[in-house]
């Protein structure tokens, strides 16, 4: 990889992070065309259904992509699928080298596109700056390859890892600016999860401020069937964003409640009394959920680390302590042997809070 390639294929990265938190259940991908050391081209993947990042660079360079170099976030595709191929597209156009960031996930259609380029005469470079542009399609990987969404688990908690004092107060622990980076979370997710007592006690809407444009699916664990129907997430202006999920003891008379109102209704399965996630999850992938912020509490976060379906956690240290009668973050125990583990990411300071983004091993 020579100094151009790193620097172009960073223009690629920032025009497909315009597309993330949008084009679910298709990955966000950038492109650029380049031309004697000049950019005469640029696009983005917008929305499943539209084109893709490869033909909207090629309509935005006009005549002048013929003979340029593209840089793309992810292979170009080969198959028919909503739209043309993409391969077929940057033949047409007549572009002479192709630099990839990384290869399609799904392994049934992984090194195809690159493939179709060199047969047609193109020069392809693959995997440059691989990790930036994996780190892109993330949720799209993980449910290619394994059915489930990818889950980043948000905990705001004291010093000790409390959610919440004695008499259950929590609001609120941590500071301005680490609330406002929540919402920036938000904003690059497919779904917000958060627990049916978070509902009932806090009643929010989960919806980013500001929304940039941006609504995500709002998921609810209602297995009983028994949350108040005037919680906003199924009485706003947004109730047709909202996925309840319910058990199988869940009646047609509340199911037609929440559907009349435009809220989703899934039924998923339960053992000894709790949702059974795994399953459960799978069933979101499949409505094009590819990617979930868990915003807590301690029983949610404890069902889905128990059940080794975290990747990510972002944790946010507020420097305080509430002491051992305090709502856990986690609810739950291990032995030092079998504990979760996760390595650090990131560590920042937001205002005057410590925040740690840590990743589950690979």
């Amino acid at each position: 990889m020579n100094a151009d390639d790193h620097s172009w294929m960073g223009e690629a990265i920032a025009e497909a992070r315009k597309g993330v938190g949008f084009t679910a259940p298709n990955p966000a991908v950038g492109a650029v065309l380049v031309k004697n050391g000049r950019c005469v081209g640029r696009g983005f993947h917008a929305k499943a259904g539209t084109p893709h990042a490869e033909p909207n660079a090629i309509r935005d360079a006009g005549d002048k992509a013929r003979g340029a170099e593209m840089y793309v976030t992810l292979e170009p595709c080969s198959t028919t699928g909503k739209t043309p191929p993409c391969t077929e597209a940057i033949q047409k156009a007549g572009i002479r080298r192709v630099v990839i960031g990384c290869m399609d996930p799904n392994p049934a259609h992984a090194g195809r596109g690159p493939l179709r380029l060199s047969e047609a005469g193109i020069e392809v470079t693959s995997d440059v700056r691989k990790e930036e542009c994996e780190e892109l399609i993330r949720g799209f990987a993980r449910v290619q390859l394994t059915g489930l969404p990818y889950i980043t688990l948000k905990l705001a908690s004291t010093l000790d890892g409390r959610l919440a004092d004695a008499s259950g107060t929590s609001k609120w622990i941590t500071g301005s600016s680490s609330r406002d980076r929540v919402q920036d979370l938000r904003r690059e997710v497919d779904a917000i999860l958060v627990g049916t007592e978070t509902v009932k006690k806090d009643n929010p809407s989960l919806m980013p401020r500001p929304s940039q444009g941006h609504r995500p699916w709002r998921i609810i664990p209602d297995r009983t069937g028994r949350l108040p129907l005037k919680r906003k997430v199924f009485s706003d202006a947004h109730a047709k964003k909202t996925i309840c999920l319910v058990g199988p003891s869940v009646g047609e008379r509340r199911r037609s409640s929440l559907e009349k109102v435009g809220v989703r209704v899934l039924q998923v399965p339960e053992r000894s009394g709790k949702i059974r996630w795994a399953p459960a999850l799978k069933r979101l992938a499949s409505q094009g959920i590819h990617h979930i912020l868990c915003e807590g509490g301690g029983q949610l976060s404890a069902s889905l680390l128990k059940a080794d379906l975290v990747q990510e956690i972002h944790w946010i240290a507020a420097p305080k302590l509430l002491g051992v009668k305090g709502t856990p973050a986690v609810n739950a125990h291990w032995t030092l042997a079998t504990a979760p583990q996760f390595a650090l990411h990131q560590l920042d300071q937001v205002g005057e809070d410590t925040w740690m983004w840590l990743r589950a091993p690979r």
